[in-house]
């Protein structure tokens, strides 16, 4: 996830797959319009307007006079702030408003006559709304690759955020709330009723669809890279990684679910095998970089409860890494980062922080989840903290949600799925001794090339 400085040919092959993604972009918006059953949220003060008798103006029109004002919006809250590039909002936005025309022009003939019977024709909208939502999805999940420039909508939110030192994902939420709010006002003072078609179940639906979509999707579109860096800049980064990063220094990586007893295995193989271990030191090197307290990162590091999750969902996923300002995010760069360094300065053993996940590329690390019994981690959980077994299982179930949530969130993976892993230990059956002791081995037949 750091950034490496692109040449002219990356920046501006990046620049002309972003018109095309625009399309994409436009094209899945107006496919969901044609479900009448609602806009997604962004789109409906602009639709709401445009179906308003004698207002003059397309839905294209409007949505780029929307645009304007808030690329406005962000040079009055940023100011000096406001990055020279992201001027090139006032083209995207013109280009963006005529593609949404043409787009609207071009799936004319796909809206679900009124006439039809309730029985085809919801079941019609309702697929043409989860269509139109995937490949609006699939726009994003380019946008976010190719990580060029923005929509102004993304932009706007991502401004207030900035400039209020508020979490994007929770100011996302609230501008996507306010422009449904704005959409409805406009259609109750010119057409005085609620219409369904307008502002509806598919509005609601749009919500949370098109973030989740875009995490399914975002995994499977590397293939973009092939088209947006070069050949000569992709083996200069393939072969700097291969001689700087992976520089044949051995490491175990120890995912653990709570209370399994991982912590004292991945100690245990560390004395065994003479090596450091790294666990909560992480969390130091970690708030030291970037300048928050420990106490900060240890609540954020590993952990996404399932209202974050939702949060994010419904967030949709539309600003790159590199724009986004949140301290999870950054949290999470700065370890993958410390964890890559610790693993070429040499042998370790590395404890969680999704390390198998960052240094899935180095050939010499051995990948491990230690896992156990729910009653087993609870007793265990229970004796450490003095809880009751029943408060213990609870507990032990929310940290286990909240780092399957962290994994998922960051990688796209299950986090327990045992294709993530080398090996996989139930401390159930093996104890912490033996669980150690099958890891070890396991190094060894690495280092003499049996596995």
């Amino acid at each position: 996830m750091e950034q490496t400085k692109r040449s002219k040919q990356e920046w501006a092959r990046r620049y002309a797959a972003f018109v095309v993604i625009l399309f994409v972009i436009a094209f899945g918006t107006s496919l969901s319009i044609r479900a009448n059953l609602g806009s997604s949220p962004i789109s409906a003060p602009p639709y709401v307007l445009s179906m308003v008798p004698g207002v003059g103006l397309t839905m294209g029109q409007l949505t780029i006079c929307m645009h304007v004002f808030f690329i406005a919006a962000q040079v009055a809250l940023l100011r000096r702030n406001f990055e020279r590039r992201q001027w090139l909002q006032i083209a995207v936005s013109l280009l963006f408003g005529f593609y949404t025309d043409l787009t609207m022009w071009l799936t004319g003939f796909m809206q679900v006559p009124q006439h039809v019977s309730p029985a085809l024709g919801l079941p019609l909208r309702l697929a043409e709304l989860l269509l139109g939502g995937a490949v609006l999805a699939f726009g994003i999940a380019m946008e976010v690759r190719c990580d060029s420039l923005m929509l102004a909508g993304e932009g706007f939110p991502l401004a207030i955020a900035r400039f209020t030192g508020r979490d994007f994902g929770k100011v996302k939420i609230c501008t996507d709330t306010l422009l449904v709010s704005v959409g409805v006002v406009f259609m109750l003072v010119y057409f005085g009723r609620w219409d369904w078609s307008m502002v509806g179940a598919g509005t609601l639906i749009s919500m949370f669809y098109v973030g989740m979509m875009v995490r399914v999707i975002a995994p499977h579109i590397t293939w973009l890279d092939r088209l947006l860096i070069p050949k000569a800049c992709r083996r200069a980064t393939d072969t700097a990684t291969t001689t700087d990063l992976w520089s044949g220094h051995r490491a175990v990586a120890i995912a653990r679910t709570y209370g399994s007893g991982g912590n004292d295995v991945a100690h245990a193989v560390a004395r065994q095998l003479g090596w450091p271990c790294y666990d909560r030191q992480l969390i130091d090197l970690t708030a030291c970089r970037l300048g928050y307290s420990p106490q900060l990162v240890e609540r954020s590091e590993q952990n996404i409860p399932t209202a974050r999750l939702w949060e994010m969902v419904m967030e949709d996923s539309g600003i790159p890494a590199s724009m986004n300002p949140s301290k999870d995010d950054a949290i999470f760069v700065s370890q993958s980062r410390t964890i890559r360094e610790l693993a070429h300065a040499g042998d370790c053993v590395i404890v969680g922080r999704l390390a198998g996940q960052t240094l899935r590329d180095d050939p010499h690390v051995l990948r491990v989840f230690v896992t156990s019994g729910q009653q087993s981690a609870a007793r265990r959980v229970a004796a450490r903290l003095g809880l009751s077994e029943e408060e213990a299982a609870r507990k032990a179930a929310r940290v286990n949600t909240g780092r399957a949530n962290h994994c998922r969130r960051y990688t796209g993976q299950q986090w327990a799925s045992p294709s993530a892993y080398d090996l996989v230990l139930n401390t159930d059956r093996l104890g912490i001794g033996g669980a150690a002791a099958l890891i070890v081995q396991a190094v060894k037949a690495m280092e003499n090339g049996r596995i």
